[in-house]
């Protein structure tokens, strides 16, 4: 190398790094504090806040308040003149009452029976029926299936009953008029206990399967369709996107929906059993929510149905605890 260019190479400035103020890393690691307190928050923010109190003032009044209430007359003898703060106290006797009552074992029996029922039909079809309609291609088609077994929801169980009472009675009814028609003797099946119960999950899933789908078809929606062009160019069939890209997206709705319905162990859809249930069937009919309003609401007993209601609620809240704890240790995923 030259001499002149050596030394240009040796007197050239080389940068110098300052040292960094000893205060930086400090400011990167604390966390981040907001300028201005909840006050000025809630003053920049006034127009949502104004939005919100009707909504907040509905739940107090409408859903936490009367909770509350109810809470209280469960541990009271509640006497409609004095109202619920002036009524005595009598602590755990009503709970006493309710389970020292001859039909509470077969009551919550049948409670228990008929919701693993609903469950154990009504659980799946969803799904099956939301992935049935995120994989069809005809768009129309896909609509007015939709639209078909989306209806039933809006029914109220009076005019599910009519239509029940329509297929079954033993009058007139469509079932009756075949098995005539095919020369055999008509059954009454609406006061059948052996028929009961399959009548009730039966039209419960007739109303109720369109509407499940749509939390589904929510979680559906969000999957990659790229995993689905990939996984084509791989060569996997239906079932196989089904099994590997459809079913663990869905996992985590799967898992929130089934702890949710094991919450209401203890609650059997008492006004649909209420309509379809008679002296005939009452054996295998009557529930938890039956038996209250025949023995708390139509006696006057409010202490009684409050008493219930708190019992449902802390079995209800156990069990989907216990159902997220169970999600979590198996497949490291639960509700919260």
């Amino acid at each position: 190398m030259p001499k002149a260019k050596q030394n240009l190479l040796s007197n050239a400035a080389v940068p110098v790094r300052k040292p960094l103020p000893p205060a930086y890393g400090k400011q990167i690691m604390e966390p981040y504090k907001p300028k201005h307190g909840l006050r000025h928050r809630i003053l920049q923010h006034r127009t949502l806040y104004l939005l919100f109190i009707p909504v907040f003032a509905y739940f107090v009044l409408f859903k936490y308040w009367p909770i509350a209430m109810a809470w209280i007359v469960a541990f009271k003898e509640l006497q409609l003149g004095s109202g619920v703060f002036d009524s005595p106290w009598v602590g755990l006797q009503n709970f006493r009452d309710i389970f020292g009552s001859p039909d509470i074992p077969n009551v919550i029996r049948n409670t228990i029976e008929i919701s693993l029922l609903r469950l154990l039909f009504g659980f799946f079809p969803p799904i099956l029926l939301a992935i049935m309609f995120h994989d069809m291609v005809t768009r129309r088609l896909k609509k007015w299936l939709q639209t078909f077994v989306y209806i039933p929801h809006f029914f109220s169980w009076v005019i599910v009953f009519g239509v029940v009472f329509g297929f079954f009675s033993v009058g007139a009814g469509f079932v009756n008029n075949m098995l005539d028609a095919l020369g055999f003797a008509r059954h009454e099946f609406l006061l059948d206990a052996n028929w009961f119960r399959p009548i009730l999950i039966g039209s419960a899933l007739w109303k109720e399967v369109g509407w499940s789908t749509i939390i589904y078809l929510a979680a559906l929606a969000t999957v990659d369709a790229q995993l689905y062009e990939a996984a084509v160019l791989d060569g996997a069939g239906p079932l196989k996107r089904i099994r590997y890209i459809t079913l663990p997206s869905i996992m985590p709705v799967v898992t929130f929906v089934l702890c949710i319905n094991l919450g209401f162990l203890l609650n059997a859809g008492g006004e649909q059993v209420l309509l379809f249930y008679n002296d005939a069937v009452m054996d295998r009919a009557d529930i938890i929510d039956t038996w209250v309003y025949r023995e708390g609401l139509a006696r006057l007993q409010f202490s009684i149905a409050a008493a219930v209601g708190l019992f449902q609620s802390v079995i209800g809240l156990a069990l989907v605890v216990i159902c997220n704890a169970f999600a979590k240790k198996i497949s490291g995923r639960g509700i919260w």
